[in-house]
């Protein structure tokens, strides 16, 4: 067994000294600093299971992400309606409001039409629901279990992608 010393505590203060104050206050209170959301694009996680979502939410974050969470579809439509967020990452399988629901809701509205939906998704037809969820409106669609590595390329590229369109459209 091996027995923790006092330099063993000063390694592990180490590792977590990346996180900076508003990722605590991310964690502690579910958002983000009103001047941090500015600075940095926003991204809202939509999806039902408190881990997932919360390994994806501080992954993001820590690559330099503002971060706002949902736990059904409703409060992505909600909170996607009242924040406007960059992107937003969607579970299509989730309590109150399926993310399919969500999604058609999203894209038939005005003012929540042009943000990108990215499908991130533990169903096991992959043959049909990618088709099916870019046919509705996804911008793009990753499986679970997706590293956070991927998730991050994924959501940059998706990001990259608005801005080339916003651009292009004026």
């Amino acid at each position: 067994m091996h027995r923790r010393t006092g330099d063993d505590r000063g390694k592990y203060r180490k590792q977590f000294s990346h996180l900076d104050a508003a990722l605590y206050v991310c964690l502690r209170y579910g958002r983000m600093p009103e001047r941090a959301r500015t600075t940095r694009p926003l991204i809202l996680v939509a999806d039902d299971n408190a881990d997932t979502r919360e390994m994806y939410a501080l992954y993001l974050n820590m690559v330099g992400y503002a971060i706002e969470t949902a736990e059904d579809g409703h409060e992505a439509i909600v909170k996607a309606r009242t924040l406007r967020p960059d992107l937003i990452v969607m579970d299509l399988q989730m309590p109150k409001l399926d993310g399919w629901s969500a999604i058609r809701e999203l894209q038939n509205r005005a003012e929540t039409a042009m943000i990108p939906i990215l499908v991130l998704t533990g169903h096991d037809f992959k043959a049909f629901l990618k088709p099916a969820a870019l046919a509705v409106g996804a911008a793009s669609f990753l499986m679970k279990p997706c590293f956070p590595e991927q998730l991050a390329r994924e959501v940059a590229a998706r990001l990259v992608a608005s801005r080339n369109r916003s651009a292009s459209a004026l």
